[in-house]
């Protein structure tokens, strides 16, 4: 393929003209991607990649009803939203259709970060309050106030960067967490979590505006809320004066396939306050909305300070948007998801009777992550493997990425266009790694006795972060396997 560069001197130029904290997937040997289509990404050589982490590009790249309706309405007319236009409202009344009926109000920006800072805005005026609830390893946006309520990239910077009106919540992960699959009742428990922090913040004079969460976590490593801890975190925190904001940006649009918003894998009978969503909204086009409540909006227009943003809610953007909810519905694509995600799973537990590094499979719909552990009974962390595994799905063109606290985590959030043939290619690459990596540190490839993990519980939770294979790094060396080939730094890149 033609393209006016170089690889050589497209890095050359990059590290000339843009900033070095603008990282680069795979920076040792970084992809230049020139084209691509539905789930698949295209080099420069015309080496084709499977994109198994994009989901930005929603219903699959370079899709061409979107495209035709970008151009359509480019050719016509594209202005700010201070002009009447069909699209602005015809857009919303579509979009708030997927919502519960009490969420009906929009405002369009252009980017996730936009989103949740707007967010912010809404739920402080409301509430007349200030702080802020959030997860521990959350991420919600690049912007000032979100770096502020984003662990994820706070505790990068050291204890002293948490601002004193920021509250983190332990993550509700029921693998790694403080509460996990053998308790009761875990939504329960983690949502007493966040009432005692309310709690302690009101002896200290401080009183809560927001809680706000991804429906489900992905920075935190594909973290799904167990049962019921959405709705008692809500009811806490509206007896607090505060809103429950539930951050959609990665993972709305019927990603988990059963339902078209994740929050509403909590059941009907919670409703957040406030929705952000970003990302898949405009298939790579950048557009984004917050969806709330008629009484919010109504207090936060009651100041008299006019909310305007240039180019939320223009022609284009929202044709876009349309554009991408026909699809959804035509293509059937939560179906898909359904689907193909059904049927990763199941590979991916067949992988996990056949690998003890794979400690836990969490998914729903096409939002799937494995958790690769070196010792199964222990769920120590396998870090430097799961670097290690992406690096080598790279060399066999497939694109995935690892995340969650201890970068571990294989995350799987491609496009909704994904194949069950897609999903067999990843998974026997994933495979024919954990093999290789198994026979080079002498780890069996067998089921742990069940009957063991129930006497070492304790021993878990004591020991979780601990090394279980310092003896087998020798051999592991001797036989291939060199995890500090991609060394992981402390700075974490957000896919």
């Amino acid at each position: 393929m033609c393209e006016p560069y170089s690889k050589e001197k497209t890095i050359e130029m990059r590290k000339k003209h843009i900033g070095p904290s603008c990282k680069v997937f795979f920076s040792k040997d970084p992809i230049k991607i020139v084209c691509a289509k539905g789930q698949y990404m295209f080099d420069e050589r015309g080496e084709r990649y499977l994109d198994c982490i994009n989901n930005v590009a929603h219903v699959g790249h370079s899709h061409p009803e979107v495209t035709k309706a970008a151009v359509r309405q480019m050719e016509l007319l594209n202005t700010n939203s201070r002009f009447l236009h069909d699209n602005l409202v015809q857009y919303a009344e579509s979009l708030t259709a997927t919502f519960p009926e009490k969420l009906s109000v929009c405002y369009f920006v252009n980017s996730g970060s936009e989103a949740n800072d707007l967010a912010l805005r809404l739920a402080r005026q409301y509430s007349g309050h200030n702080d802020v609830i959030t997860l521990d390893h959350a991420y919600h946006g690049h912007v000032t106030s979100l770096i502020d309520i984003s662990p994820y990239k706070f505790q990068q910077l050291g204890k002293e960067a948490k601002k004193e009106y920021v509250h983190v919540a332990p993550s509700p992960d029921t693998y790694r967490g403080k509460y996990r699959e053998d308790h009761p009742d875990p939504g329960a428990a983690y949502a007493d979590d966040v009432n005692e922090i309310i709690k302690e913040a009101h002896k200290n004079n401080r009183k809560i505006a927001a809680f706000i969460a991804e429906s489900m976590q992905s920075c935190g490593g594909q973290i799904i809320p167990p049962p019921g801890y959405f709705q008692k975190v809500a009811e806490y925190v509206h007896k607090a004066g505060g809103v429950f904001i539930a951050d959609e940006v990665q993972v709305g649009f019927g990603r988990v396939g059963k339902h078209f918003w994740s929050f509403q894998l909590q059941g009907e009978d919670f409703v957040p306050d406030i929705v952000t969503m970003g990302k898949p909204i405009g298939n790579g086009h950048p557009l984004s909305c917050v969806v709330t409540t008629r009484e919010i909006a109504e207090a936060f227009g009651a100041t008299g300070l006019e909310y305007f943003n240039t180019f939320g809610g223009n022609p284009v953007s929202c044709a876009i948007g349309l554009a991408v909810l026909d699809v959804i519905k035509k293509e059937d694509l939560q179906g898909n998801a359904i689907n193909v995600g059904d049927y990763l799973v199941e590979l991916l537990q067949e992988q996990k009777e056949k690998h003890q590094m794979i400690g836990d499979i969490r998914g729903v719909g096409l939002f799937v992550g494995v958790d690769l552990v070196k010792d199964r009974l222990l769920r120590t962390p396998a870090t430097a493997e799961a670097q290690h595994i992406i690096y080598k799905l790279k060399e066999k063109r497939i694109l995935l990425s690892a995340d969650g606290p201890h970068r571990n985590v294989l995350k799987f959030k491609p496009p909704m266009c994904f194949t069950k043939e897609d999903a067999k290619m990843v998974v026997d690459a994933i495979d024919e790694l954990l093999t290789a990596i198994e026979g080079a540190t002498g780890t069996k490839t067998s089921m742990i006795n069940e009957q063991a993990t129930n006497k070492r519980k304790d021993t878990i939770n004591a020991h979780e972060n601990t090394n279980s294979v310092h003896g087998n790094a020798c051999r592991a060396l001797e036989n291939g396997f060199h995890p500090e080939t991609h060394p992981i730094s402390s700075k974490r890149l957000r896919t």
